[in-house]
């Protein structure tokens, strides 16, 4: 991997991370590489660290978006700093985790996250990033977030959902609010200052 920030619209470099498997108990691997081999999209969502309070909220919140988020395509993994045995610890620990069935992956040295432009010096924890991968390995969408508000992983679901209807239809973009089986946008020089009129 690059000492670089990935910008939205550039390819991202590969990379792997340890990961904490909740559903068969075992630690595994993340593999950017293995998943855009088997075409899949994927979604990380980084949060600032294990045992805090913002966060459980947000993976628990993130875990019932997750079969949803599956379907379309895409793997999603949470990151942070911890490892992935502090990740363990919490998982089963935590009684608002005892839904995440997604990998926890861990980014112990900073380097993944550094390479998303998320990895605080001064804290050496990773701030509130979601970053949506499409099976390319281009970067086609991403928020950071300070460490005090949580996010909306029904908000994730929405934009994840968009991104895909926009790779598979490529001529059409879709609008603000926009959500699976409403109406998108045909951009042409017709539509310029017109835009009230085609919605």
């Amino acid at each position: 991997m690059e000492n670089r920030v990935v910008l939205t619209g550039q390819m991202v470099d590969n990379f792997e991370m340890a990961t904490y498997n909740p559903i068969s108990g075992v630690f595994e691997k993340f593999s950017l590489e293995e998943a855009k081999a088997a075409g899949k999209w994927t979604v990380l969502v980084f949060y600032p660290a294990d045992f805090t309070f913002v966060c459980p909220t947000e993976l628990s919140d993130l875990a019932e978006q997750y079969g949803s988020i599956k379907k379309l395509g895409a793997e999603v993994v949470s990151v942070s700093t911890d490892t992935e045995f502090a990740h363990f610890a919490w998982r089963n620990s935590e009684k608002l985790l005892s839904n995440v069935k997604y990998p926890m992956a861990a980014d112990p040295t900073g380097k993944v996250s550094k390479h998303f432009g998320v990895y605080d010096e001064a804290s050496g924890l990773a701030l509130r990033g979601t970053f949506i991968i499409n099976p390319q390995g281009q970067l086609v969408s991403s928020e950071v977030a300070y460490y005090n508000v949580g996010r909306s992983a029904t908000e994730l679901l929405r934009k994840f959902s968009a991104c895909v209807y926009v790779s598979e239809h490529p001529n059409e973009v879709c609008p603000a609010k926009w959500i699976p089986g409403g109406k998108t946008l045909m951009p042409s020089e017709k539509m310029v200052g017109n835009v009230y009129d085609a919605l």
